[in-house]
């Protein structure tokens, strides 16, 4: 080998003067700065703000240091409680939005026909098209006591007038709610994945005698594994940190986070303690979310 061979070439400069793998990192540059400003620091003030002593109306950090937000939230159960079940909201939203979309996600992945998939597709996306509370209300209309659903059920003489399904202003219309609203968040996630796999595994599983049942649950579902744990922690995420969903379909009867939040700055001006509901609740969403991943990717098989 000669000398010019073995001598390596420089790094190729750019106009000004800096290495070319070094402009990639300035692409994230404006990522990272807005990141700052609009998660780090406000984050930070939340947390901040839950530490001052309280004050109704006053809105500013102080230097002020006291425990006395968080005594009062852990010493009430009404608080516990509301803690409780956003969680469990979060965890049953995630598992029945991952029953309904998983069977839609794996017909749209596996339709090949353009026309078929788009119309498929249009489906998943119109109901995104319509506003949040245009959505809700047309759910209200549906799932009300003299809705769609309750007027079918009357005129089938299975209820009467007097005693009318609740299915709404209770812990089910809010998880209806949810399910509803994230429900093509989970479908666009699974589908994606599942596009991914590699069609042939599953046909290599049925020459070895697998059934297609058998060859869905060992080769199909646990490769799209990803997409499940993806997509359950999205909207665990949107179902947790929900407002409008348990004030329209709860009718601020099913007590969460998000719902004393709103209580304690709008109703009470009390800043410091709805800070302090606040900054629990993203420490029991990111804990939640910790563990997910953790045991979800012990299941998928990945590495700890």
């Amino acid at each position: 080998m000669t000398e010019a061979a073995t001598t390596q070439a420089p790094p190729r400069l750019g106009r000004l003067g800096l290495q070319q793998s070094h402009f990639k990192w300035l692409l994230v540059v404006p990522l990272i700065i807005f990141f700052v400003i609009f998660f780090v620091i406000p984050v930070g003030l939340i947390f901040a703000t839950s530490f001052n002593p309280p004050a109704i109306g006053q809105v500013s950090v102080t230097a002020e240091f006291t425990l006395e937000n968080y005594l009062r939230f852990f010493s009430r159960s009404n608080y516990l409680m509301a803690a409780g079940r956003s969680v469990l909201l979060g965890v049953v939203v995630a598992a029945v939005t991952l029953v309904v979309a998983y069977p839609m996600a794996f017909v749209i992945a596996n339709t090949e026909h353009p026309g078929r998939n788009t119309a498929l597709l249009i489906l998943v996306l119109a109901a995104m098209q319509l506003d949040m509370v245009i959505r809700l209300y047309g759910m209200m209309v549906i799932l009300g006591d003299n809705g769609l659903i309750n007027q079918m059920l009357m005129g089938l003489g299975l209820i009467g007038p007097e005693d009318p399904v609740q299915l709404m202003y209770n812990f089910l219309g809010v998880v209806l709610g949810l399910v509803q609203f994230s429900l093509p968040f989970m479908i666009l996630t699974l589908m994606g994945v599942i596009r991914g796999i590699d069609p042939s595994l599953e046909e290599a599983a049925r020459s070895l005698g697998a059934s297609r049942r058998r060859a869905f649950f060992r080769v199909t579902l646990p490769m799209s594994m990803p997409g499940i744990l993806s997509g359950s922690l999205l909207v665990f995420a949107l179902s947790i940190s929900s407002y409008i969903v348990p004030a329209l379909m709860g009718g601020f009867r099913v007590g969460v986070l998000p719902i004393h939040i709103f209580q304690q700055v709008a109703e009470g001006a009390r800043f410091q303690f709805g800070a302090t509901i606040a900054a629990i609740l993203f420490l029991l969403s990111a804990g939640a979310v910790a563990i997910y991943l953790k045991v979800g990717t012990r299941r998928s098989g990945g590495l700890t």
